[in-house]
């Protein structure tokens, strides 16, 4: 379908541009290089297994998981009565 001065597959071309600069920027912000032998929050031990699958690790999997959470979960978007009076 033309869409004016545009060629076919314009959209679908800006959107997997989008979609190619958030994985580039997501892997970027991986961490890279030795992974540490203890969380950098707790201090606990990092398993093995998780310093090998991914390297420059530097927190446990617990620390991780609360560091991972979205903010907006705790906040109540549907603003229900119902839920506001719990």
């Amino acid at each position: 379908m033309a869409g004016g001065w545009t060629r076919d597959g314009a959209v679908q071309d800006q959107i997997d541009d989008t979609v190619m600069d958030a994985v580039l920027a997501a892997r970027a912000r991986m961490p890279t290089g030795d992974s540490e032998p203890y969380c950098a929050q707790c201090g606990d031990d990092i398993p093995e297994g998780r310093r090998l699958a991914i390297l420059g690790v530097r927190t446990c999997v617990a620390c991780q998981s609360g560091r991972d959470r979205p903010a907006s979960a705790l906040f109540n978007r549907r603003g229900s009565k119902d839920s506001q009076l719990r």
